[in-house]
């Protein structure tokens, strides 16, 4: 990039990237992390069922068969190499097992010979999971090649960052608003500039991500507190429960909404701005407003797929809300201002919100470099050479 183009973004940048990485430093969690008080929630143990059957649900129960009677080998735990025999009452809801599923087992701490001690509440998923996702890795690779392996690595970086300090930090009682701002923007400068590289068109891209961001979590919080939205959730409560103290139940449902935005606005903001430099190397004689006028033509079809994309994904995953709510017997009005629905409508149209302006504002960025950048793509004369910029086109 040339001198003023690179003064001009170091100007606007730095000062962010610099704040982010001091607000993750002055937040990080120093002391030790907080543990759930439900001690079952952190005994899990395996083992792999090898008999299965009706019976009653214990040795005094003559009412009939009411529960699945399962026997366990315990490959960990206190009674690793043990049978272990526990019930599980038939309901609608109970998971069914069979001989050969292997399983994830709570254990209470009690007589590990005893099957009153277990609760079997899960398969075990490790395998598939893992083949799963070498798949994803291999079908990046092969694809991405180089260019994949770094989108790789952008994932580990960003991972690493929830789950070393976005997690800690909010279990140790920080504010989840605060940290998942600091933690989006470490997560944001890292990827994008491992992934594509130290460039203007990448500075630009962070540029508009970081707007349209901001413009995300201002709307979340004006209307998550005009519309009451307290964040309590089956999910929350039960977090709540299990930590023993409070939490900010609202800025934890804020922080998902800006962490949940920020992967859909890079893909946006990316596109926009390399759409916006191939328009000009193809033509370097187009100004500004022409670049602008090209590269919105573009993001109107990209924006109208990705809000489609949006909308569907959080519908996707409140379908079993949506399902009890429709067979609730209650009017519609009453579905939609429930909390469980109401924090999944403006997740949904403040993240919708974003994605439309940052393509406008990544757009607009980027046909201001553009245009002050050497013009770059194939040479007339010489098809198979790249212009540079100081030759005129013919």
């Amino acid at each position: 990039m040339s001198d003023r183009v690179r003064r001009l973004l170091v100007a606007l940048l730095a000062p962010f990237a610099l704040a982010s990485v001091v607000g993750m430093v002055v937040l990080f969690p120093t002391g030790d992390s907080p543990t759930a008080v439900n001690s079952a929630l952190r005994q899990a143990v395996h083992g792999e069922v090898t008999g299965a059957q009706a019976g009653p649900c214990g040795a005094t129960d003559t009412g009939g068969d009411r529960c699945l009677v399962l026997t366990v080998a315990m490959t960990d735990g206190a009674a690793a190499g043990s049978d272990v025999r526990t019930a599980l009452p038939l309901e609608p809801s109970t998971p069914r097992f069979s001989v050969g599923d292997e399983v994830v087992l709570s254990y209470s701490g009690g007589d590990p010979l005893a099957g009153e001690s277990y609760q079997v509440v899960d398969f075990q998923r490790g395998v598939p999971l893992a083949v799963l996702a070498a798949l994803f890795a291999l079908a990046v690779l092969v694809l991405g090649r180089w260019q994949g392996f770094k989108a790789l690595g952008a994932l580990v970086l960003s991972f690493a960052v929830l789950l070393l300090f976005v997690l800690p930090a909010i279990l140790a009682g920080e504010s989840p608003l605060l940290v998942a701002v600091f933690g989006a923007g470490v997560i944001m400068f890292a990827v994008l500039y491992l992934t594509h590289g130290l460039s203007a068109r990448t500075s630009t891209a962070v540029l508009g991500t970081m707007v349209s961001l901001a413009l995300i979590g201002v709307l979340s919080a004006l209307f998550a507190a005009v519309s009451s939205l307290t964040g309590l959730d089956e999910d929350t409560s039960a977090l709540v429960g299990s930590l023993g103290h409070g939490i900010d139940t609202r800025g934890l449902l804020l922080a998902g909404i800006v962490i949940g935005a920020l992967g859909v606005l890079d893909d946006v903001t990316v596109t926009q701005t390399s759409a916006v430099w191939e328009l000009r190397a193809a033509n370097p004689a187009l100004g500004w407003r022409a670049l602008y006028a090209a590269g919105l033509r573009i993001g109107r079809d990209h924006v109208s797929s990705a809000v489609n994309t949006l909308v569907m994904a959080y519908a996707g995953a409140a379908l079993p809300v949506l399902l009890y709510s429709s067979i609730s017997g209650v009017g519609l009005g009453t579905i939609l201002q429930s909390q469980s629905i109401a924090q999944e409508i403006v997740r949904t149209l403040v993240g919708s919100i974003g994605l439309v302006a940052a393509v406008p504002v990544t757009t607009a960025v980027a046909a201001l470099v553009a245009v002050r950048e050497p013009a770059v793509g194939p040479d007339p004369i010489n098809p198979g050479k790249p212009r540079t910029g100081s030759r005129p086109p013919a």
